[in-house]
């Protein structure tokens, strides 16, 4: 089935945005931390941790550990959601789409 060539033309700016925002979606990286920065986590805007810094204080107990691991990891993975709708919402207001449909 051809598209009109208006439709055709949108459809591709569509894709080629797309692919843009797929590609500033993976230069995210995010950086959050737990226990007063006792525990820290990296990642990327794919959600790929990249690095976990634990301070040695903390280390001897472990369930303390865990729990501060969990929510480093929690915060960051907010953190990159907030981040792609930010760009998201950036790069869609240009294409002049109605409020709240993405």
């Amino acid at each position: 089935m051809k598209l009109p060539g208006n439709m055709q033309s949108m459809m591709k700016q569509a894709q080629q945005m797309q692919a843009k925002l797929q590609e500033e979606i993976a230069q995210i990286r995010v950086e959050a931390s737990a226990g007063g920065g006792m525990v820290t986590v990296k990642m990327d805007g794919h959600k790929n941790c990249l690095g976990v810094k634990i301070d040695p204080e903390v280390a001897g107990d472990v369930e303390m550990l865990q729990d501060m691991v969990l929510a480093a990891v929690n915060e960051a993975s907010k953190k990159v959601d907030q981040e792609a709708q930010t760009k998201m919402g950036g790069m869609l207001g240009g294409m002049g789409l109605p409020p709240g449909l993405f």
